[in-house]
Order: structure tokens, then C-alpha cells, then sequence
């Protein structure tokens, strides 16, 4: 079956670029982030030992969440120059280590993700720092998270249980979970009023936002009228929140296991960038798969 590792690649080339000094090529571009996202693949290889590897990538066409609502994270500041201009150079070195990538205009890197993980037969580990893509753990098909929680230093993985104890309610929920309390951090509310504490408690006792609304009569008064008041809001942040997990992309399984992190032109797109140190973890790291590789046979 194998373990196929979705990086999402805006995620993590975002909390590199923040985490990490500035550091530039030899030409003096910034290249931080692209370090940062080299050694996440480092770490996530040696700790996960992945058979399958893509990354995922949002696209600069609006989304259908931005169409259906234009202030959709409006509040988010435009993208630093010195972030923007290495995702191309990302780009590169994924092409050079023979990674393939997918991305979809209309839609968000999570719900690329969430369809290729949907669809999979391998078991699944999604590494990002987003928590909207907690909803997508699922412990019958296997597919996990594997989230950074300090910088690039230290990463935790994720399944239900841990979904539960970081959100209050477990994956199945958390849509609904965000249909009543919003998202600030996309720019929608859910309903004026009903903050985390409140809705897990009504979660819990009728599991679903449909449930909550369909026995709106055991409800008291106040809590009531805010429901009914918000229920158009908390319809269209269901909408906003849920994951798509269907998006029309043409999805190559067998391509995901061809990578090679340490082929002759990751390292010559290293001498470029000056990734010294880079270079000679990934040869390790090439090593060990090799050495793995051989003893597998014996």
C-alpha cells in the first residue's frame, strides 16, 4: 500500500519565510523559504519514510469561496515580494527532485489536497500548518496530519484523538464547528454571539448544525433567536469551511513514488542557491533510503 505524504506548499513556504532568518543566493535573492520547505521534506522523509510525495499549491485566479463572498481573507496582507518570488524557485527544485504538483484555478490548495487524499489508496499524511485541513483526518481510511507547532523545529502528528483534545470536537465536526463560530482569520463569523464554548456544547449534544436546527424547540430563548437570526450566515460559512474533496484534476499515483532527493539536479540547483549544508543532508538522506533499500532485499 505504501504512505504517500501531501505537502501543503503554500502553508509550509509561508511559516518557513517567517520562521527562518533572511538568507539569499549567490546572486542575492531570498531563497529562505525554499530552505525552510527543503528541510520540512528532509524532516518529513526521515520521520514519516514516505513510498509517495507531492505538494499541493494554491493558484493566483480567485477561488470560488472569494466569489461567493469578495471579502474571503480581505483582511490578509498582500504577500511579501521577498516570499512571492521564490515560489518559483520552489517550483524548481520539486521539478528537480521529480516531485510531482498540483494546484487548481477556482479552487484552494486544501481542496486539491482533500480530493488527492480522498481518492488514495495509500495511507495518508498531509503536512501543513493550516487547521482547516484537520476536517480531513480520518482514522479508518488512515489519513493523518503532520503539522509544525514551533517554527520548522517541532511537528506533531494528528489524528482524531489529537483533533479532538486541539478543537473540541473531532474532524466530522469541525465544519460545523466553524459554520456557528466563523473563522476571523478568513474573514467570516458564523453567528453573531455563539463563540467556541457554546457550539461545542450544542455539538455535542446534537452532532450536526442541520441537528441543532431541526430541534430548535429544546433550545432556551436567547440562544434561539441568535440561531435563527444567523442562520443564513451560518449556512454560508458551512460553505466556506468545508474542504472540497472532488475537484476535476487528473491524479497520477504512480508518479508520486519516482522522487529522488538527492538526483543530479537537486544538487546542481543547490550549488546555485549556496545550499551547502542542504546538500550534504540530502546525499545523507540518500543515502539511508539506498542502504533501507538494499537491506529490504536480504
Amino acid at each position: 500500500m505504501g504512505k504517500l505524504v501531501i505537502i501543503d506548499g503554500n502553508a509550509i513556504l509561508h511559516r518557513a519565510f517567517h520562521a527562518l532568518p533572511p538568507l539569499t543566493t549567490k546572486s542575492g535573492e531570498p531563497i529562505n523559504a525554499v530552505y525552510g520547505l527543503v528541510s520540512m521534506l528532509i524532516r518529513v522523509i526521515t520521520d514519516l519514510k514516505p513510498t509517495h510525495i507531492t505538494v499541493c499549491f494554491d493558484e493566483k485566479e480567485k477561488t470560488f469561496r472569494q466569489i461567493e463572498l469578495p471579502t474571503y481573507q480581505a483582511q490578509r496582507p498582500p504577500m511579501a515580494s521577498d516570499l512571492s518570488s521564490q515560489f518559483a524557485k520552489a517550483r524548481d527544485f520539486l521539478t528537480a527532485a521529480n516531485i510531482p504538483v498540483y494546484s487548481k484555478p477556482g479552487f484552494e490548495a486544501d481542496d486539491v489536497i482533500g480530493t488527492i487524499a480522498t481518492e488514495a489508496k495509500n495511507d495518508v499524511v498531509i503536512v501543513t500548518g493550516d487547521r482547516d485541513q484537520l476536517q480531513l483526518i480520518d482514522d479508518k481510511k488512515n489519513i493523518k496530519l503532520y503539522m509544525p507547532i514551533a517554527g520548522l523545529i517541532n511537528a506533531k502528528l494528528y489524528s482524531e484523538a489529537e483533533t479532538v483534545g486541539r478543537m473540541g470536537v473531532p474532524p466530522t465536526q469541525i465544519v460545523d464547528l466553524k459554520s456557528l463560530t466563523g473563522d476571523p482569520s478568513d474573514n467570516y463569523f458564523g453567528i453573531v454571539g455563539i463563540g467556541p464554548k457554546t457550539a461545542i456544547t450544542l455539538l455535542s449534544r446534537y452532532k450536526t448544525i442541520k441537528g441543532i436546527y431541526k430541534n430548535l424547540d429544546e433550545i432556551p430563548e436567547k440562544l434561539r433567536e441568535k440561531l435563527i437570526k444567523g442562520k443564513k450566515s451560518a449556512d454560508q460559512s458551512y460553505m466556506l469551511a468545508t474542504i472540497v474533496r472532488n475537484v476535476p484534476i487528473d491524479i497520477d499515483f504512480e508518479a508520486m513514488k519516482d522522487w529522488k532527493l538527492d538526483s543530479p539536479a537537486v544538487i546542481k540547483l543547490f550549488e546555485e542557491f549556496g545550499f551547502k549544508t542542504l546538500t550534504a543532508r540530502i546525499k545523507k538522506v540518500g543515502e539511508d533510503i539506498e542502504k533501507e533499500k538494499q537491506g529490504a532485499l536480504f
